[in-house]
């Protein structure tokens, strides 16, 4: 084979397979196009609708009694008798005696005063009748001398009256101090309580400022419960100034029951915590041990740790929305009536845990779309069950 044939058959073979193949690619048949419709998300959809809404304010705190008190030894001695109410847990109503000191020593202090009074009484009184025999005798010497001068305090015996007197006094206000001294020999319970704590028991010896025993007062229990700045805007503390209380629901779980129970919030503490920067609202229940038996609630024991509800402000009427369905801030989907979904930025009032409160961007009856959507389009279709 020629060296020139070698070189123009691959040549000649390369444009005839060109050749072959555009005539192939102009005799070709168009591919047909079919319109593709993406699917419809599907999506949960609710109306909306206004509806009166009074702001609840949430919190959390501890029992604790409304008067903790020490109770403390007045007198010394040894302790000779105890209430049955005096041990740890005990109930005891206001007035009731709780330990007796032994009174002998006390008692022999009071009558040496009793006696001592009774002196004093018989000296004042003999220094009057001479005070006013004195008195008598000077007369009767002016009458037989008329130039007889003005007799003397000395003369007239006052001053040893008005030394009489004040022995007197002095041994009634010993007396007094005796008295006192015995009656401090009976411990007496100053309000309707608990024992919380027994510290000293009968027999023992107890100096004046010894403990006794730690109690609290029982009418009603107290809880402290901390306000955000943010939540104070939902309460109107201007009532509790005027003595008009918030209504509040405790709750908490007993040995896996809920419990609840219904109080008020009384006052506030007036100041902000400086390192939490909360405000701590007093909320009471009445009777928590349930002394009086009605059975309307359960017992609420001091140290329980609870959960709140204040009732707040009356916002009126409101859209009420659930938190998950606003996107990027304050935009909420509103589906048309062609099922396409459409941004609107809506005028949040309030959002909690659960739910926003919208005042303005929404009208009765408006559907918007619940479901959190990865990326949504304006004009994306959706569908919904209903």
């Amino acid at each position: 084979m020629s060296r020139t044939l070698k070189f123009t058959l691959p040549v000649i073979f390369i444009v005839v397979a060109s050749a072959v193949a555009a005539l192939l690619f102009s005799l070709r048949t168009a591919a047909p196009k079919t319109q593709v419709t993406p699917p419809a998300l599907l999506v949960q959809v609710q109306t909306a609708q206004r509806t009166p809404v009074i702001f609840n304010v949430k919190s959390q705190g501890t029992v604790m009694p409304r008067t903790q008190t020490t109770l403390v030894a007045e007198a010394s001695g040894r302790i000779i008798e105890v209430s049955p109410a005096f041990v740890n847990g005990g109930f005891f109503s206001k007035g009731d005696v709780l330990i007796r000191i032994d009174p002998r020593e006390y008692e022999s202090a009071a009558l040496r005063a009793q006696a001592a009074v009774a002196r004093a009484t018989t000296l004042m009184a003999t220094e009057s009748a001479r005070a006013g025999y004195a008195e008598d005798d000077w007369e009767r010497l002016r009458e037989s001398n008329p130039r007889t001068g003005q007799a003397s305090a000395l003369a007239l015996r006052k001053p040893q009256l008005q030394e009489a007197i004040a022995e007197l006094q002095s041994a009634e206000a010993q007396l007094i101090d005796a008295q006192n001294d015995l009656d401090q020999t009976v411990i007496r319970a100053p309000y309707a309580g608990l024992i919380q704590e027994k510290i000293a028991d009968i027999g023992q010896y107890v100096n004046v400022g010894s403990q006794l025993a730690r109690t609290f007062a029982v009418d009603y229990a107290e809880i402290r419960l901390p306000v955000t700045q943010q939540d104070l805007l939902f309460l109107d503390l201007q009532k509790l100034r005027f003595g008009e209380p918030f209504n509040v629901t405790l709750s908490a779980r007993l040995g896996g029951l809920p419990l609840t129970w219904a109080g008020k919030i009384m006052r506030s503490e007036g100041v902000f915590d400086t390192s939490s920067r909360v405000l701590y609202l007093v909320g009471q229940v009445e009777d928590p041990y349930d002394l009086n038996v009605t059975g309307m609630q359960p017992l609420l024991l001091v140290g329980t740790f609870v959960e709140a509800t204040i009732v707040g402000r009356d916002a009126g009427e409101l859209f009420l929305v659930p938190r998950y369905a606003l996107q990027h801030g304050n935009t909420l989907w509103i589906v048309n009536e062609h099922n396409e979904i459409y941004p609107r930025e809506v005028t949040v009032v309030r959002r909690d845990a659960d739910n926003v409160y919208i005042g303005d961007g929404l009208e009765d009856g408006e559907r918007y779309c619940v479901t959190p959507i990865n990326q949504p389009l304006p004009g994306m279709k959706v569908r919904f069950d209903g």
